[in-house]
């Protein structure tokens, strides 16, 4: 049995949930969790009964923004592995909370690494930016590789470019076990309503049980995405820092199955019950810029480490749909976002 102790901070959200997951199916790791007090639990509710009765799965209350705090998880967690995956993660939020967004992601990370620094650890860190650095790609470079020149255009992606640069050059300033990812568009059950394909989810689920007219509100529907499931990008994350692991490297990591936003609600509209759906352009869905070509290379990883991902555009979408059909049933109120 191992000894190996991991950190994961956003550990309450979709990616940190569906991590903690893997790593108690495939791994005997202690995991250790940071979270806000308030935050939402709903993600982590399946393994509350091992939280509470500290099989494994031990939270530790913090913030990124709050230097001590960060100190304090270091000093109790102890870890072997890091994975940094808390942050202001919506782009459209970002518009309207740009300095929020900004110290949350670049200086919240750099407190974390520093926190480390400072500690007498040295775990391996993965470090998670977004493929939203890229923003507008030009066509002529796609897919999208790892030297493609960032330009962002959200402040969220200003401030991922940040934290994937933090996180480098603390890799290389300090000699620590740094790597950086920036992982093209993951979704799948526990998505956040605010993301496109889990909104059109929420609202077809809510639009079957009758509880909103059969009008489905949309933002910009012509932006190309490559789409990959969330179990296959906690995998690859996992074997990020295990497989051969090299300090100060960055990666990129997606799926490979691409088509616009229209494409995909059209798909998710296929597998309602309810054929009488129509479709409405809600200009507060809109951003002011997008990043509207987001298709990677991700040769650079998968000659690496071996990962490619599993799991079908099709499963995903019905898993996500089926996730927010049950999740209505609960008779919750849901706000229509």
């Amino acid at each position: 049995m191992s000894n190996n102790r991991c950190l994961i901070t956003g550990i309450t959200g979709m990616v940190g949930s569906h991590l903690v997951d893997f790593l108690l199916e495939n791994t005997d790791w202690q995991i250790y969790g940071l979270c806000r007090w308030n935050d939402d639990f709903s993600n982590l509710n399946h393994i509350i009964p091992r939280i509470n009765n500290k099989d494994r799965v031990h939270l530790i209350y913090g913030d990124l923004n709050d230097y001590p705090s960060l100190q304090e998880t270091v000093s109790i967690s102890k870890p072997d592995y890091v994975f940094h995956l808390a942050a202001q993660s919506y782009p459209k939020t970002s518009f309207s909370a740009p300095l929020e967004t900004l110290q949350t992601n670049i200086i919240g990370t750099a407190n974390l690494l520093e926190s480390i620094r400072k500690s007498e650890y040295d775990p391996i860190i993965h470090v998670c930016a977004s493929s939203e650095v890229f923003g507008r790609v030009p066509k002529e470079f796609l897919p999208i590789h790892e030297e493609v020149t960032f330009h962002p255009a959200s402040p969220y992606a200003i401030s991922k470019v940040g934290t994937d640069l933090v996180g480098r050059f603390y890799g290389e300033a300090y000699n620590m076990n740094v790597m950086t990812t920036r992982m093209f568009t993951h979704t799948g059950p526990r998505r956040g309503d605010v993301f496109a394909e889990s909104t059109f989810a929420k609202q077809i689920a809510m639009i079957e049980e009758g509880i909103i007219d059969p009008i489905i509100k949309v933002g910009n529907l012509d932006s190309m995405r490559t789409w990959s499931d969330v179990r296959d990008a906690v995998h690859a994350y996992y074997l990020l820092v295990t497989k051969d692991p090299i300090a100060g490297e960055y990666y990129n990591i997606g799926g490979t199955f691409s088509c616009t936003v229209r494409e995909m609600l059209d798909y998710l509209l296929s597998l309602s019950t309810r054929k009488d759906i129509k479709i409405k352009i809600d200009p507060t869905r809109l951003r002011p810029i997008d990043a509207d070509l987001q298709v990677p290379d991700t040769t650079k990883f998968a000659s690496h480490t071996g990962w490619k991902p599993e799991i079908k555009f099709e499963k995903t979408m019905q898993d996500l749909l089926d996730y927010w059909r049950t999740m209505v049933k609960t008779k919750r109120n849901y706000l229509t976002r």
